[in-house]
């Protein structure tokens, strides 16, 4: 049997990559809540306790996903979860202020995004071979970043045709209920699709400690990094902008254009080279933008540019490193490794913005920026010490021989 065939339809997997767009869009709101509830008194702090909240509710939601999809199956999973992000939508949209109502609002949306992302590259993992799963991983985690990269853009729309910037919110819930309700179709879809890869989605102890001790700790590691400058530099957008007197629908369009642009152009060719050498060049991208952001934009062409580097450096290392956690983990654990993968990434995204806030109440944006660029810059080392070792590795070995 060809690895180069897919197991799954073009028909069936087009629907799974436009429903995790829809849910996306929900996530990608919340890069508006800094401006949301600077409106209301707020500041950066305020908005990074609602988006760290949601950080608190990711660790349950990966824990009990793989029981969920056991149970009921990922699709129905991830749609019936897909609910409380329309509701964290509409709750953000809605609540009066930035009291205690928004964190609980926070909390929803960990819950849902947390389902849909722990699930949505499980599915991917139980229909392609391992040979395929970089390619596909690369589909899906486009949608989704393109989902979010939308999200903002609803809000710079809703201002230009005079709307508020809660107008953005509920049309982020609109589309999360349409994606809702595609997840709750695909899932008898989903079913008939024969699978290549059985996989056992619930996590234990002996499958964290299995993982954790496989070189698969080295991509988990990079995603939670790698999150936590996605979160740093995007729950913080607005306020960047604003103290650079730049509109910050070009960092989404920038960003967003990259994402899908090298997803369509590059990314084939990306997953065939070999993924150390590939995720080390692109971390080094992800952390040359980050230099730009915090020494040399500007005006508005260098604001763009800044922003496409950070949209193919960190979107196509997301992509190389989730296929390395998939097939560098021991044989057996993919589905625990992917789930682990899911909550180092949600620990970065979500709880950064926590320390980013305060950063920037207390100390300024200045600071945030060379605090995000230590730590892209250690993303970065961890592939190059991998690449090194690897080569001295292969050196000793050839010496034996």
């Amino acid at each position: 049997m060809s690895t180069a065939t897919p197991h799954v339809s073009s028909r069936v997997f087009g629907l799974f990559c436009l429903a995790s767009y829809l849910l996306s869009l929900s996530y990608g709101s919340t890069f508006l809540l800094s401006l949301l509830i600077g409106s209301r008194g707020g500041n950066e702090h305020d908005a990074g306790s609602v988006i760290s909240a949601a950080m608190l509710s990711t660790f349950a939601a990966v824990v009990v996903s793989g029981h969920l999809s056991d149970l009921l199956g990922a699709a129905r999973s991830i749609a019936l979860f897909g609910v409380l992000l329309v509701a964290a939508s509409l709750g953000f949209a809605l609540t009066p202020g930035f009291g205690n109502l928004l964190l609980f609002f926070g909390l929803l949306l960990g819950l849902g995004w947390g389902v849909f992302y722990t699930l949505g590259p499980m599915i991917v993992a139980s229909l392609v071979t391992p040979a395929q799963r970089a390619k596909y991983f690369a589909l899906l985690s486009g949608s989704m970043m393109t989902g979010i990269g939308s999200g903002p853009l609803l809000g710079r729309a809703a201002s230009a045709f005079g709307y508020p910037v809660t107008a953005a919110f509920y049309l982020a819930a609109l589309a999360s209920l349409m994606g809702v309700l595609l997840f709750w179709r695909l899932h008898s879809q989903l079913k008939k699709t024969p699978s290549p890869t059985a996989t056992v989605a619930r996590i234990s102890w002996r499958a964290t400690t299995q993982v954790l001790s496989s070189k698969a700790v080295f991509p988990i590691i990079m995603v939670g990094l790698g999150g936590c400058v996605f979160g740093g530099l995007s729950s913080f957008q607005t306020s960047y902008a604003a103290s650079r007197s730049l509109d910050y629908s070009l960092f989404f369009f920038g960003f967003m254009g990259a994402a899908i642009s090298s997803r369509m152009l590059i990314a084939g060719i990306v997953v065939k080279r070999d993924a150390l050498r590939a995720s080390c060049l692109l971390s080094g991208v992800m952390a040359g933008s980050i230099v730009l952001f915090s020494f040399v934009v500007d005006s508005e062409l260098s604001y763009v540019l800044a922003a496409m580097m950070l949209g193919v450096g960190y979107g196509l290392t997301y992509s190389v490193i989730n296929g390395l956690a998939a097939n560098e983990t021991p044989h057996g654990t993919t589905s625990q490794s992917l789930l682990l993968f899911s909550l180092s990434y949600f620990i970065g995204v979500f709880g950064f913005p926590l320390l980013a806030g305060k950063i920037i109440v207390e100390h300024g944006m200045t600071t945030l920026l060379l605090t995000v660029l230590a730590i892209g810059l250690l993303n970065w080392l961890i592939t190059l010490g991998r690449l090194i070792w690897r080569r001295v590795d292969s050196s000793k070995s050839l010496q034996q021989a």
